[in-house]
């Protein structure tokens, strides 16, 4: 049999990890793996689709429960459960007409049936996405279990739970629906149709202001920073947000981040020394 990848090694985490501590591991090391951070390495790239097939596996309840029974022969939280309306707390019907799909893996893009039953004919499976992908749309290929591969023309600005219709692409002539869900960014966050991010400055460009370049959806943008901006201040790139259905966009929220350098020339300290030895501002004067 073959030997299941040890997940909770690949994202650094323990086997009783929260599902918060999971994602803040992801989030860190999907940044430092990132191939837009390291072009052309190809040990990089299959790390980080390691740690995105962690992920998947890891954030889900019910698919971290049966991947703990299948390698460690037991799990230590189960799977929700169906109410007594049919419902369970994952959102599956048993009277929807649809046939479910899960372990889907982002890299494969393959899909395991479950729950069959020759009455119904359509499928529905998941399909994860990165922002990119989300926003711009395209033709992407996914595998099925039956072994079809198909290509798919993806609409632009699609959102979480928003499903595709794939007529005739089921079984037994029964229609295909492909569930959208947008893996977590490194980079960016989702607010709604606003999209959130973190962007570092130094010391002279946050007292003096300038312009800096800051990664959009649609790649790099000019942006003026003003002089005397405070860490955690925001700033608002407009019509730079995700699309909605009428195809108006949100902001881009900016948060600013003061980074100080780890290394610093023997030029730079002697600059330094000069400044404290004639600034006047003091952030704790009140304190007393």
């Amino acid at each position: 049999m073959q030997q299941l990848l040890n997940y909770y090694a690949i994202l650094g985490v323990s086997r009783d990890a929260t599902a918060e501590e999971i994602k803040k591991s992801f989030r860190k090391l999907a940044r430092q793996y990132h191939p837009d951070v390291n072009p052309g390495d190809k040990t990089a790239e299959e790390k980080f689709k390691s740690i995105n097939e962690a992920y998947d596996i890891l954030s889900d309840e019910g698919k971290r429960a049966e991947y703990d029974r299948n390698r460690f022969g037991k799990s230590k939280r189960r799977p929700p459960r169906p109410s007594r309306n049919g419902n369970n707390s994952s959102g599956y019907n048993q009277d929807q007409e649809f046939w479910q799909f899960r372990d889907y893996n982002p890299n494969t893009k393959r899909a395991k049936v479950v729950n069959p039953s020759r009455n119904r004919r359509d499928v529905e499976a998941k399909l994860n996405i990165p922002l990119e992908k989300a926003y711009g749309g395209g033709r992407e290929r996914i595998r099925l279990e039956d072994g079809r591969s198909l290509e798919v023309d993806m609409p632009s600005a699609m959102i979480d739970g928003q499903k595709i219709r794939l007529k005739g692409q089921g079984l037994q002539g029964g229609d295909l629906y492909l569930k959208i869900t947008i893996t977590p960014h490194p980079f960016f966050e989702l607010r709604g149709q606003d999209i959130a991010c973190q962007v570092p400055v130094t010391p002279s460009e946050a007292i003096l202001g300038g312009s800096v370049e800051v990664p959009t959806i649609d790649g790099l943008v000019k942006m003026t920073v003003p002089k005397g901006v405070r860490p955690g201040q925001r700033l608002r790139l407009a019509n730079k947000g995700y699309p909605d259905a009428s195809g108006q966009r949100g902001d881009q929220l900016v948060e600013i981040q003061i980074a100080i350098p780890s290394e610093v020339s023997a030029e730079e300290i002697a600059l330094y020394q000069k400044i404290r030895e004639q600034e006047q501002f003091n952030p704790r004067k009140h304190w007393f």
